[in-house]
C-alpha cells in the first residue's frame, strides 16, 4: 500500500525506527510525547504477548513491535474509522502476523481476544473525567481525552482479565489522578512496583505519570528519577532525544 491509497485528510509519518511509518489523520488527532514516553518505559520481551488498550492509529504497537520484538501485540479500538486506519497502517508496515487490530470495546475485549493470556497489557488512556456524556459520537479528539466511553476502573479491570500471573501492566496518566490509579490498581489485585514522573522542565511540576504495575506481583515500589522533557532552552533533553532515536546526532 502506498501514499496513494491514502483517504482524505491523511498523512504518512516516518516513526524514526525500524523503516516504520504511521497513518495519521490531524483532524482526528495524532499521536503525542506521552506515546513515546510510554513505549520506551514499558518492557515486552521477544517471546511475550501484548495487549494495547485503546490503540488509536496503532502508535503504541507500532513503537513497541520496532524497540523490542515481541511475538504478538493486540490494539483494541473501539471506534470504526480509526481501528481501519490503524489496519491500513499495520499493513503499510507488512506487519499483519505480528500486529492485530481488535475493534471492540475495551470493557470486554477480553472475553473475545482471551482472560489470563497475556504478558504484558500498555495503556495510554483518556486522562480527563467526563461526566456530561458523549454529545459528539464522531468527536474522536474527546473520546481520545475524556473519560466517555470508559473510565479508569474499568480499564484496570480490564488489564487485569487479560493479564496472567505476574503479568505487567503500565500506564501512562496525569498525577491529579495517581490517588484513583492506586486505588484502581489495589482493587483489582495489582501491585504498583515502578514509577516516574515526568516534568516538562526541571523547575515544572510533574504533567505526566508512567506506571508500572504486576498482577498478583509483591510489595516492593521503586520510584525512578524524574524525567524532564526539554532543557533550559526549550529543546528536548538528550533522554528525550534517544527516546526519538535522534539522540547523540
Amino acid at each position: 500500500m502506498g501514499d496513494d491509497m491514502l483517504k482524505t485528510g491523511e498523512r504518512v509519518d516516518d516513526l524514526q525506527l525500524e523503516n516504520l511509518r504511521i497513518i495519521q489523520n490531524p483532524d482526528w488527532f495524532c499521536f503525542g510525547i506521552d506515546a513515546v514516553l510510554l513505549s520506551s518505559f514499558a518492557f515486552a520481551r521477544k517471546k511475550e504477548k501484548v495487549v494495547d488498550l485503546g490503540t488509536g492509529t496503532g502508535i503504541i504497537p507500532l513503537l513497541m513491535y520496532g524497540k523490542y520484538k515481541p511475538s504478538k501485540i493486540i490494539g483494541v479500538e473501539i471506534q470504526s474509522q480509526v481501528a481501519e486506519m490503524a489496519r491500513r497502517s499495520i499493513e503499510l508496515n507488512k506487519l499483519e502476523e505480528k500486529i492485530e487490530i481488535y475493534e471492540g470495546d475495551i470493557k470486554d475485549c477480553f472475553r473475545t481476544i482471551g482472560i489470563n493470556s497475556f504478558d504484558v497489557v500498555v495503556s495510554n488512556p483518556p486522562y480527563k473525567k467526563s461526566d456530561t456524556g458523549l454529545k459528539n459520537p464522531e468527536d474522536k479528539k474527546a473520546i481520545s481525552r475524556h473519560e466517555i466511553l470508559i473510565n479508569l476502573d474499568e480499564l484496570i479491570f480490564s488489564a487485569s482479565r487479560l493479564l496472567k500471573g505476574y503479568g505487567r501492566f503500565y500506564m501512562i496518566h496525569r498525577p491529579e489522578r495517581l490517588k484513583d490509579i492506586i486505588v484502581g490498581l489495589s482493587n483489582h489485585k495489582f501491585a504498583l512496583k515502578r514509577i516516574r514522573f515526568v516534568h516538562p522542565k526541571i523547575d515544572k511540576e510533574p504533567n505526566m505519570v508512567l506506571i508500572e504495575a504486576v498482577k498478583a506481583g509483591g510489595e516492593f515500589l521503586k520510584v525512578e528519577k524524574p524525567l524532564f522533557v526539554y532543557d533550559e532552552n526549550g529543546n528536548y533533553t538528550e533522554e528525550v532525544l534517544k527516546m526519538y532515536n535522534m539522540g547523540d546526532r
